[in-house]
């Protein structure tokens, strides 16, 4: 990694924003400044996120955006910590934590109504199979969230196939925008997410795209191929499920083998922790304007600002560690290419469903949220999971995972 004399050291960061009670602890990094009283133009007490643009929105948003899967209603504290870093950008769902998450917004900004102005709101249609419901879904999460309106509304939650981004949703989308509903639209993927990519490049009305992208899938050149052309297309880019965590086990339980080894070694010594040097990558592909990332608790939202506003770079070396050690535990890491799955299992077209949902349970700590999405699985295929033949599936993923055995701990662990 490259030092600079202005690196942020996360455990200096950590103790010296604590001490000061997470204030004036640095410049800020390109904020606005305030004015105070008497008129006088002020720094932000708390460093800034650093902002980028969002494609051909010509928008800054902040490179580290709130995942707000969770229960806003009773952790109203984070919503205020990530504004006091410059993390303005909230990514909710109309079904994230029951409703919980767009009503916890709704109170945030009921009692804060000025905030909404410096917001950049995001929020998506959760299970909408028509234009109506999509209609219907934005209408309840603009009642939810005390807001007139979305800063970016995905009109499709986990596309999975582009067909899905029809005329109609075109047109939908442009009503949207012209009775000043949302400001841009775009869908979200964690599913064949190079298809949806490069179909959504061809097209002149998608505005921003979040998906899946870490250092193992960066490792996949259909992505990079997609990406890419998404950028020259002007889309805005939001990378989710940066950490890259395992199918099988948690990264955060004890290291079991000499590559797991080998890296986290290698990034202690950098000063990083796995999770923040995961971010760290992902960032590095300027391509991308913001990371969208759980955080349920300050602890996690300050570790991660440290990794984004210290100015290291990794050099050649540090991404050639990422990329062994992306092929060394393939094997526990499904990348999402659920069409593959799906053509050797046509009357079970969950598995890769199932493998993100174990991905919560097993690496997450989301066991509820994991159980609920196995419970939408239609009982007739929940009932065959276990007296289904995976060889043939096992033999065309290109993660050479042990799909049969992870079904199986799925149903014995989600049903």
């Amino acid at each position: 990694m490259e030092k600079k004399q202005n690196k942020i050291n996360r455990r200096n960061f950590l103790k010296t924003a604590g001490a000061a009670g997470l204030g004036a602890v640095f410049v800020s990094t390109g904020a606005k400044a305030d004015s105070n009283a008497s008129g006088k133009l002020q720094e932000p007490l708390f460093p800034q996120v650093p902002r980028r643009k969002l494609g051909k929105t010509g928008i800054d948003v902040p490179s580290l955006s709130l995942g707000a899967m969770f229960n806003l209603v009773d952790n109203q504290i984070i919503l205020r910590k990530t504004l006091q870093w410059g993390a303005n950008y909230w990514d909710t769902a109309y079904n994230y934590a029951g409703g919980n998450s767009e009503l916890g917004v709704g109170k945030y900004l009921s009692k804060n109504p000025d905030v909404r102005k410096n917001l950049f709101l995001v929020t998506k249609a959760s299970g909408a199979r028509s234009v109506a419901d999509v209609e219907s879904r934005l209408q309840a999460s603009l009642k939810r969230m005390n807001t007139k309106y979305i800063d970016l509304y995905y009109g499709v939650h986990a596309l999975s196939a582009p067909a899905k981004l029809t005329d109609e949703l075109k047109q939908w989308a442009e009503s949207a925008k012209k009775r000043k509903l949302i400001r841009f639209f775009g869908f979200s993927t964690h599913k064949n997410m190079a298809r949806c990519l490069a179909s959504a490049a061809k097209l002149d009305w998608i505005d921003a795209i979040m998906t899946s992208y870490n250092f193992r899938l960066m490792q996949n050149p259909q992505m990079q191929d997609a990406i890419e052309a998404c950028h020259k297309a002007g889309i805005g880019l939001i990378a989710m499920k940066t950490t890259g965590q395992t199918t099988i086990r948690s990264y955060r339980q004890k290291v079991e083998t000499e590559e797991d080894k080998k890296l986290i070694e290698h990034l202690l010594q950098q000063g990083f922790t796995q999770e923040q040097a995961n971010i760290k990558v992902v960032l590095e592909d300027k391509r991308f304007s913001s990371a969208c990332v759980g955080m349920e608790n300050v602890a996690i939202l300050t570790s991660n600002v440290a990794a984004v506003l210290d100015k290291t770079k990794f050099s050649q070396a540090d991404m050639e560690i990422f990329k062994q050690y992306a092929a060394s535990s393939c094997g526990s890491y499904c990348a999402g290419c659920a069409h593959i799955c799906d053509s050797a299992l046509p009357d079970a077209p969950y598995v890769s469903d199932i493998m993100r949902y174990l991905m919560y349970y097993n690496s997450y700590g989301q066991q509820d949220r994991a159980r609920e999405l196995f419970a939408q699985i239609p009982d007739r295929v929940k009932n065959k999971l276990l007296n289904i033949d995976y060889s043939l599936v096992e033999a065309r993923c290109p993660q050479r995972m042990p799909i049969g055995r992870l079904v199986a701990e799925a149903v014995g662990k989600l049903a």
